[in-house]
């Protein structure tokens, strides 16, 4: 009698590309200088969308501040943990 073995490997990975879109500022819940990017650049370095991205924000685990023009801006460090814990139903 042949026995059947299935394997099966899943993978993920997650690439930040540094560029004119990213910015050195201070986030106030990492306390130091990381960098950041513009809201409206998140789906750029990553396949979320917008409104997931707002999910992840307003549960506090996506660090954000404001720039000098009120424009949101968010943390790449707690980004790239949420990413990878994420679950489903966004960043907890």
């Amino acid at each position: 009698m042949a026995k059947e073995i299935k394997i099966t490997v899943e993978t993920e990975s997650f690439l930040i590309l540094r560029g004119s879109k990213s910015l050195r500022a201070w986030c106030p819940n990492c306390g130091c200088d990381v960098d950041m990017i513009p809201l409206h650049g998140v789906g750029v370095i990553s396949n979320l969308t917008l409104p997931e991205v707002e999910v992840w924000i307003q549960s506090e685990d996506l660090h954000h501040t404001k720039a000098a023009d009120g424009a949101p801006l968010i943390c790449l460090n707690s980004m790239l943990k949420c990413v990878r814990k994420a679950k489903p139903n966004g960043c907890e």
